[in-house]
């Protein structure tokens, strides 16, 4: 499948070569910086794992953007390490999460939970299937599209047939579920362009579901997404409305736009740039670009009510902020999206403790920007 992508940044003016060289920068940043910048860690010979080094341990969510990063920049050696480590150590292969992969590892392997996050899966399967068409399949693990296709097969059919455990999307209303068996879902783990895909590469059995979840997705995008904000909540209910009920696991607050929210408006630049298709989800982009804009300026960013109300002190991942309205763009051109593109052009990389989230996002933001980010 090939198609042209668009290079926001040419488009603006800056010479095709400076982005190209920005990019390998921000690549050599992300994989073999100091000590202060890089996330990927080398683990023996053949392993190696992406941490979160805000918390100082391997999680899916890391492990899986790591893959991604690595196919779009065709990095296959790196791809293999990362993609052996979390099934070394992350991969369940009995019980109740058998055939899904643990949240969170420590550096050394040890599992620090034995539940898996949705997102995690999602952007594994997505990952493999571009490895196998980028690099072609190799044997065992390295088998990309089986690796993939089984990874698909367990979120969908677990409780099915004797089968232990319980899927992670809702089979009836199509919707990805936060954890596997919860009743609520995350308005950022909504991928329609992943979806579309998963149509037509999954199992024949499964490519009607994900086809079906490709729309309901975006439908539900327009749901989740505040109006006039462009704001998601971090965790909401299957009506899109946000989920202020009490977790059984914490008394935090996920009913606001707060870290894992900045992903959904990202996703759904990306979605319209692979596949021009607008259910209503791309409002959101125009909103989100113009609400923001006078914060952007002031440089600070607080922690929202999705309509807009300041509800808490200054965000944790302000270059993510940045980098994702940025990504926005591709999803809405608006009289703004000129100064958001600019500002994220002058904005470095994040140094520091904190530097693991920030950077994933600030990565797959200038790769789908300069039109890097592509169906593989």
């Amino acid at each position: 499948m090939k198609r042209q992508y668009r290079n926001v940044f040419v488009e603006m003016g800056i010479d095709a070569a400076q982005v190209e060289k920005r990019l390998e920068e921000i690549c050599n940043f992300y994989f073999y910086g100091g000590e202060d910048e890089r996330v990927y860690y080398p683990a023996g010979d053949d392993m190696a794992y992406i941490m979160d080094t805000g918390n100082n341990d391997a999680r899916t969510e890391g492990m899986s953007y790591g893959m991604m990063l690595c196919v779009q920049m065709d990095m296959h050696e790196e791809f293999d390490k990362i993609w052996k480590w979390a099934k070394t150590y992350m991969w369940m292969p009995d019980g109740e999460n058998e055939g899904y992969f643990a949240w969170s590892c420590a550096t050394d392997g040890t599992k620090n939970a034995e539940s898996p996050a949705p997102d995690g899966e999602e952007f594994f399967a997505m990952a493999l299937f571009f490895a196998s068409h980028r690099w072609g399949d190799g044997e065992g693990i390295f088998e990309y599209s089986h690796e993939a296709k089984e990874i698909l097969r367990a979120c969908l059919h677990k409780g099915e047939n004797g089968r232990a455990g319980v899927p992670m999307w809702n089979r009836e209303n199509y919707q990805i579920l936060f954890v596997p068996g919860c009743d609520f879902t995350d308005p950022s783990y909504h991928l329609p362009h992943f979806y579309d895909l998963f149509a037509l590469w999954a199992y024949e059995e499964d490519r009607p579901f994900w086809k079906r979840a490709a729309l309901e997705s975006r439908r539900y995008l327009v749901a989740a997404c505040h109006p006039e904000t462009g704001f998601s909540a971090e965790y909401a209910e299957f009506d899109g409305s946000p989920m202020r009920r009490r977790l059984l696991w914490t008394n935090d607050r996920h009913d606001w736009f707060y870290s894992d929210s900045y992903r959904t408006v990202a996703n759904i630049g990306l979605d319209y740039e692979w596949f021009g298709i607008d259910e209503g989800q791309c409002q959101a982009a125009q909103a989100i670009q113009k609400f923001l804009l006078t914060d952007s300026r002031q440089h600070t960013y607080h922690i929202y009510e999705t309509d807009g109300n300041i509800a808490g002190e200054q965000a944790l991942h302000p270059v993510a902020v940045t980098a994702t309205v940025a990504m926005s763009v591709l999803a809405a051109d608006t009289p703004y999206s000129k100064e958001w593109v600019e500002r994220f052009w002058l904005l470095p990389m994040r140094t520091g403790d904190r530097r693991y989230y920030d950077n994933c996002l600030y990565f797959f933001a200038f790769l789908a920007l300069s039109g890097n980010y592509r169906i593989w």
